[in-house]
């Protein structure tokens, strides 16, 4: 029969009386494990008339806490709770790192020699008052901040020191280390209670995606195509939404062209001068699709890479990183330097934003166009939202992926040299808008305007050039028949050509020359498309006269009618008319408001 196993035993106290006629408290409660002392529970009753039943009270909830194990075990400080919570918990490199260096220069200095058992909410809004003061946690007395610790001789440099506070998301921070550092006090029977549950935390910042506009952004990718290397990784960033450090881990095997799907499975970390190759953020295994125009750049960078293998008379390896500076990609990039080159990039075109700042430009482009928030959750490798389904291969290819893969290429400028300007049009202006157009043209030619950049809206150019916004949208309408600028219902008028094959033979024709009439007369079928400064707003069919101006005017009255917009707006608008058999533009009508 097996022995029952003996249950502990009560600790003994001791009541000990103070000349005050106070009774102190005192019960053993075994050895503390970090210093190996004796450790006593104490607490001192003052004097009153039942200050002995009192006494006798603390005495047994005392014992009862050592019996069932819920005193406080050890007399160790914050310093030592936080050096055994950095040996013990599972952090990544970088994340210890910064731990540790939040620890050693606002924390420990602070509240480090305070016991674990005496933290409480008291405290810990008083630490936090502390960090809100001064970021340098002085003295309040006067002093001068010195540029360097080294002996020198002072100058301007050397300041009267002003207290700084530390930013919210630091306390934040600093609250979320502390919270886990008390969580495993808890485990460990050291604290009883988390006291850092009932501390008051500053709010979480509100989050404020600054993401670039399309303008900054076309600029952004047509400067960094002066070096080609560099336009394909800021090009990939753009489209698929890759950390900085998944880029530099990127080798040509977790690339597979053919299917048109990246494979995102390594990750570069950095602190400091200090790099290693690691798992990702959140050790996903994620597979993203790419749409045919990445693929297209990105096996025109392979070819690259491939060409200056060869001319080192070796081949270029399949375990080489895609981007990298070595000639042969057995090295990767260094995040830092990436960040640190698109930062001078934007410098350079006057645009305050980050590399990261593109990964929220891909993920509000996605959103804005409809695709599942899981989808673009997975994309970017984020947890919960649908992220789970990411780590699976198969999960990948589907349609609502498929459909994501193309929805950022289209609002991307084109590449450089993907077509050239079509030969000028050899034209004879007779009215305002025509004129104007002429001397657009000529700015496009002369790259004043340049390829690939968004035009000027029609506002802008009406003031600049001193005309109405309905001759100016007329000149930027004429300006696409001649194919020099591509506008697309909702998006930025862009400078250039549109693609070959989305060009019909009646547009075409119509860059040879102005016709003065349409070539119909009397009522026939057309098809309306009603645009408002350069965006489509609706579109009907009708069986109408071309030719006559006053049946235009009133269809396109009522349309601005049924669009919900007032009469005398009108100049804000135009009128497309188009043959229902080719899609050719038979007349653009636009009302010239008095």
């Amino acid at each position: 029969m097996a022995r029952e196993k003996a249950k502990p035993r009560r600790s003994r106290g001791q009541i000990e009386t103070l000349p005050s006629g106070s009774l102190r408290v005192s019960v053993y409660a075994g050895l503390d494990p970090i210093t190996k002392d004796r450790v006593y529970l104490r607490e001192t009753v003052p004097s009153g008339p039942d200050v002995e039943d009192r006494a006798a009270a603390v005495l047994a909830r005392f014992q009862l806490e050592v019996y069932e194990r819920r005193h406080p075990r050890t007399d160790a400080t914050v310093e030592q709770l936080l050096e055994r919570h950095l040996a013990d918990a599972k952090l990544g490199f970088k994340t210890k790192k910064n731990y540790r260096s939040q620890a050693d220069k606002h924390i420990i200095p602070t509240i480090g020699r305070v016991k674990v058992r005496a933290v409480d909410a008291d405290v810990m809004d008083s630490f936090y008052t502390e960090l809100r003061r001064c970021r340098e946690h002085c003295d309040r007395q006067p002093r001068i901040d010195h540029r360097t610790n080294r002996s020198h001789e002072c100058d301007e440099r050397c300041r009267p020191h002003i207290c700084d506070a530390l930013s919210e998301s630091s306390i934040l921070y600093i609250h979320q280390i502390l919270s886990g550092a008390f969580r495993r006090a808890v485990r460990l029977k050291w604290v009883t209670i988390n006291p850092i549950d009932f501390a008051e935390p500053p709010s979480p910042p509100k989050p404020r995606p600054r993401p670039p506009s399309a303008e900054d952004a076309a600029a952004i990718v047509n400067e960094a195509w002066k070096d080609p290397d560099w336009g394909a990784l800021i090009w990939l960033t753009m489209v698929a939404g890759n950390r900085r450090g998944e880029l530099c881990g990127i080798r040509w095997r977790h690339a597979d062209l053919n299917r048109g799907v990246i494979h995102v499975q390594r990750a570069i970390g950095q602190y400091g001068k200090e790099t290693w190759e690691k798992d990702t953020k959140n050790e996903d295994d994620r597979r993203i699709v790419l749409d045919d125009e990445s693929v297209a750049v990105l096996l025109e960078h392979r070819e690259r890479c491939e060409q200056r293998a060869r001319a080192l008379g070796t081949k270029l390896s399949r375990d080489a990183f895609m981007f990298s500076r070595d000639p042969l990609g057995e090295t990767h990039l260094k995040p830092d330097s990436v960040s640190q080159r698109y930062s001078r990039l934007v410098a350079r075109l006057g645009i305050d934003t980050s590399i990261h700042k593109l990964r929220t430009y891909n993920a509000t482009e996605l959103l804005a166009a409809g695709v599942d928030i899981r989808v673009v959750a997975g994309r970017h490798g984020h947890g919960g939202g649908g992220a789970t389904t990411g780590r699976h291969y198969s999960a990948w290819i589907t349609e609502a992926d498929q459909r994501a893969a193309g929805v950022v290429t289209p609002r991307m400028p084109p590449r450089p040299l993907i077509a050239d300007l079509p030969q000028k049009v050899q034209f004879d202006p007779k009215h305002p808008f025509e004129k104007l157009a002429i001397e657009l043209r000529d700015r496009i030619y002369a790259g004043t305007l340049v390829v690939g950049l968004p035009m000027p809206s029609v506002k802008e150019i009406g003031r600049q050039s001193g005309v109405s916004p309905s001759t100016a949208q007329r000149a930027v309408q004429l300006l696409s028949e001649w194919g020099l600028v591509r506008i697309e219902p909702g998006r930025p008028t862009l400078v250039g050509p549109r693609p070959a094959d989305a060009m019909d033979v009646a547009s075409v024709e119509s860059q040879q020359e102005w016709p003065s009439a349409p070539a119909t007369a009397g009522p026939v079928a057309l098809n309306l498309e009603v645009r408002r400064l350069g965006t489509t707003v609706a579109s009907l069919q009708t069986q109408a006269d071309p030719s006559d101006t006053d049946t235009l005017h009133r269809l396109l009255l009522g349309a601005i009618k049924r669009h919900g917009s007032k009469p005398d707006e009108i100049d804000d608008f135009e009128l497309i008319v188009r043959r229902p058999s080719n899609g050719a533009i038979l007349t653009t009508y636009v009302a010239i408001v008095p």
